[in-house]
């Protein structure tokens, strides 16, 4: 599995590679855009697209909605991860003893502790 990360094309680099400035979250790295131009398309028309960025290759087109979408969607995984690995490592707050102490035993169960 793969995972494309929006960008937007803010200008064209080298015309012959066929490289582009894309501005991802504020990011800019110079990405391949070949896959997205179609056969005769002026590369400045490419500037301000929204693509789909996989390892340095604009993989696919995207609307700026979608785009929106995407980056959303990334950031609420990024903060599930960040809770997580809180969780994992005590450092929520709630493995702590005095935490587990005051949990119901409903609460303390499903916590993974016996009250």
């Amino acid at each position: 599995m793969c995972l494309g990360i929006p960008g937007r094309i803010e200008a064209i680099v080298n015309p012959e590679a066929q490289t582009a400035l894309v501005d991802v979250l504020g990011v800019k790295r110079e990405v391949n855009i070949a896959c997205i131009v179609e056969d005769g398309e002026p590369l400045a028309q490419c500037i301000g697209a929204w693509v789909l960025v996989h390892v340095g290759f604009a993989m696919n087109r995207i609307d700026e909605a979608e785009a929106a979408l995407t980056l959303q969607l990334l950031k609420e995984l990024g903060d599930s991860q960040a809770e997580f690995e809180a969780y994992r490592l005590g450092t929520d707050g709630l493995n702590t003893p005095e935490a587990v102490a005051a949990l119901t035993p409903g609460e303390a169960r499903t916590h993974g502790s016996a009250a």
